[in-house]
């Protein structure tokens, strides 16, 4: 079950990592103007490659919630740090440019601070549902804490703060929203279509992630990669993994533990840091 996890997450990853590269590229082209528009999204659907992009996030959820039945949530969220890499090396091409030997050495070290993080928390699943009080505190306190960002955020001009803010609040988004998809599918899976279409977490799934689909469109336009990307990506995998001992019990190695836990998050950010900004710094491909 532990590798049926881990390749489902994979697959979200690689999915998600092409959803957010062609969506990247709709961004770059529609007129810019406030933040938090509606018409944002209005504007983005006329967008061919946009709508390329929202199939592949579609994929990506597929894999995500098989990926949250075989496993825990604080496994399966972490493994899709690996989107940066995949989306980066997904960019490449379409930007025909190249990745300077650091920029592999990089994602080598995002891979292994990951794998030592995940081998030495060696998280464990809980179990399949939580319990009504514990999503009411769940819920409040990530909304919460997003509308904070948002609010932080509006109040700042473009730039790197208000991307990194807006990206902050798509990451907690996203963790939210695959907690729920977790709940949901798990319902699917024990009983059925009718069971998945009238519990509650079904439909708070799709109210999250199109909240944090609209969010993270407005990081893309806030401000640079650079500044939105590690917010996305770290929080995410952060916030899913309170999530996963806070709601469903999921447990994780603590004691001595905890340093080789902390010196794969570091690999894991010093890697996505330098990889948000590896964009810039490629070369244009001869020939």
């Amino acid at each position: 079950m532990t590798i049926l996890c881990v390749l489902f997450a994979l697959l979200g990853a690689a999915s998600n990592a092409t959803g957010t590269v062609l969506q990247r590229k709709a961004a770059l082209v529609v007129p810019r103007g406030d933040a938090f528009r509606l018409r944002l999204l209005l504007d983005m659907v006329r967008q061919p490659v946009w709508m390329l992009g929202i199939c592949a996030v579609a994929c990506a959820a597929l894999f995500q919630a098989l990926a949250l039945i075989e496993g825990p949530l604080s496994l399966a969220q972490p493994v899709f740090i690996l989107e940066l890499p995949f989306a980066l090396l997904i960019a490449l091409p379409i930007l025909h440019r190249s990745l300077p030997a650091t920029g592999w050495y990089a994602i080598t070290c995002l891979v292994a601070g990951l794998a030592l993080a995940v081998a030495a928390a060696a998280p464990s699943p809980g179990t399949t549902h939580a319990p009504m009080a514990s999503w009411i505190i769940a819920i409040a306190l990530c909304l919460g804490a997003m509308g904070l960002a948002v609010l932080l955020a509006i109040r700042l001009p473009s730039g790197a703060r208000r991307a990194a803010l807006i990206g902050a609040a798509a990451a907690i988004g996203n963790a939210l929203t695959a907690a729920l998809i977790k709940s949901a599918a798990n319902t699917f899976s024990e009983d059925g279509l009718v069971a998945f279409l009238t519990t509650w977490q079904t439909y708070g799934f799709v109210v999250c992630g199109i909240a944090a689909v609209f969010l993270l469109e407005n990081a893309l336009q806030a401000g640079p990669i650079a500044a939105s990307q590690p917010a996305l990506t770290i929080g995410d995998a952060t916030v899913s993994l309170v999530l996963g001992v806070a709601l469903y019990s999921e447990h994780i190695r603590t004691g001595w533990w905890f340093l080789p836990q902390l010196g794969g998050v570091a690999l894991i950010v010093i890697s996505t840091v330098y990889l948000s900004r590896a964009i810039p710094l490629t070369r244009e491909v001869s020939g």
